[in-house]
């Protein structure tokens, strides 16, 4: 953390668009939650849902390892919300053919089913956040410019 930092580094103008940012933000996130909530999801099992779907290799599966990863949530907190959502009928297991140690998740009909419904009523709200991140990305390249 820097010590000495002037308390003139940042003009009015740019902390006026961050904030404005953030709050974007936060009634994105306050809203999608409320979306979730809507169709049955806790905004934990929405966010497990997404990551297995969007699996970046595109294969709609992932380890409890990788879901740890990018939930950035611990192995024992995984494994809870996990068992849950299977409880629930949200995702299913699926072992690995290559090696037996590893499990897959992947969404049941029913996960896909409630995260399609939120995918879509949350389009507008992705779409308006979109706009609110390219003013302040357009802003502060041109303050930084200067």
């Amino acid at each position: 953390m820097p010590v000495d930092v002037p308390t003139d580094a940042l003009p009015l103008d740019r902390v006026m668009r961050i904030a404005e940012f953030r709050a974007g933000l936060r009634a994105f996130m306050h809203r999608s939650e409320q979306s979730a909530r809507a169709w049955g999801l806790t905004p934990q099992r929405y966010s497990l849902l997404l990551a297995i779907k969007g699996a970046p290799d595109g294969s709609e599966r992932l380890s409890f390892t990788e879901i740890s990863r990018r939930l950035l949530l611990s192995r024992n907190t995984v494994t809870e919300l996990c068992q849950r959502a299977e409880e629930a009928g949200l995702i299913q297991r699926e072992p690995s053919e290559r090696d037996h140690r590893i499990v897959y998740l992947r969404l049941t009909a029913e996960g896909e089913r409630r995260l399609t419904g939120v995918v879509l009523d949350n389009d507008l709200l992705r779409r308006e956040l979109d706009k609110t991140f390219r003013r302040l990305s357009a802003s502060l390249s041109a303050t930084a410019a200067r």
